[in-house]
């Protein structure tokens, strides 16, 4: 591919490069399937294109997003207080270049699999970011609703609000989110005792969503093995891709659906064989059973655990505060959505 093609390439709209794909792939598409517009995206993640960048020294993917990215998190203040009762601080301000895995600095990274298929072995390179899910655990546990999903589909936590208690974390099937110790309001709170930073990831590049721009990670890719349009009309090119390749599908049903659908020439259980679940390096299981349900006590537990918190210390000012920030955001969500 030329670099003028290329180039153009950059600048289509969300109805082009999908439309480009359906063609290829028999699929007609609705007139609009631009961001601006109060419907759900998703996107192809088609690991038959994918080669991994093997030719650069960081895949395009994930050299985009970290530029796209490289200001995101404010100034780690230093010392960090040392967060009460458990002890633990996760700073990686100083090791920002990291980018085979998932931190706070880096929202998407490339696993190689070396896999055996009928004796034959392949490699396979799967990008990994947020799935971005239908019906998020992560934005219904969060107890300062600083974690949303957006009618566009992108799930999107708001650093101003986030105290990086890793809830989000905890109920995520993947443990995609990151946390960054020393920034973040709980700071001006009560530090050392009421959280612990703020937790970062994918937000499927959401300012540059609703300006119509494309997400750094689909616009940067050379082999344009990732796409983004409408649900259903991204949903009916998987399915024909995987169809015509005999392949596979990861992300229409694990955690009740996502808005992220992976289409593989092998098998997500011989792929998942060859990953380690290990922090920032999530595993691939193809089980993923919805959780929307388990968390709702969960829930209202840590929707309690602030509020005593704040009735100990005498500062329901606080609370009041967070009470209005969460119907501004609901206003914001209405409007963005």
């Amino acid at each position: 591919m030329s670099k003028q093609n290329k180039s153009k390439i950059s600048r289509r709209s969300f109805l082009q490069i999908t439309a480009g794909a359906a063609v290829l792939s028999g699929v007609s598409l609705p007139e609009k399937a631009v961001a601006g517009q109060k419907q759900q995206l998703s996107t192809i993640i088609d690991l038959s294109l994918c080669d991994g960048c093997v030719d650069r020294k960081i895949p395009a993917c994930v050299n985009a997003c970290k530029t796209i990215n490289k200001d995101k998190i404010p100034k780690v203040i230093e010392p960090i207080p040392e967060p009460w009762p458990r002890k633990t601080i996760e700073d990686w301000s100083k090791k920002q270049e990291v980018f085979n895995r998932l931190t706070p600095y880096n929202f998407i990274y490339v696993h190689k699999a070396e896999v055996t298929v009928e004796g034959k072995k392949k490699t396979i390179y799967v990008p990994r970011r947020c799935m971005h899910c239908d019906n998020p655990a992560c934005a219904t546990i969060c107890p300062f609703s600083a974690n949303h999903k957006f009618e566009n589909g992108a799930v999107v936590i708001n650093q101003n609000q986030c105290f990086g208690g890793a809830k989000c974390k905890d109920v995520c099937p993947w443990e995609i989110p990151q946390r960054q110790s020393g920034v973040g309001i709980y700071l001006h709170v009560m530090p050392g005792f009421m959280g612990n930073g703020v937790m970062y990831k994918c937000d499927l590049c959401f300012d540059r969503l609703k300006q119509d721009k494309l997400p750094g990670c689909v616009e940067a890719c050379p082999r344009e093995a990732l796409l983004i349009g409408t649900k259903n009309a991204i949903e009916k090119v998987a399915f024909e891709r995987a169809r015509r390749m005999s392949g596979y599908i990861y992300g229409k049903t694990q955690n009740g659906g996502t808005s992220t659908i992976y289409v593989s020439p092998v098998s997500f259980e011989e792929i998942n064989k060859t990953m380690t679940r290990q922090p920032g390096q999530p595993d691939m299981k193809t089980d993923v059973k919805r959780r929307m349900a388990s968390t709702d006590p969960l829930a209202k537990a840590v929707l309690a655990a602030p509020v005593l918190g704040l009735a100990t210390a005498g500062i329901a000012g606080v609370w009041n505060w967070f009470s209005r920030r969460k119907d501004k955001v609901r206003k914001e969500e209405q409007g963005n959505g």
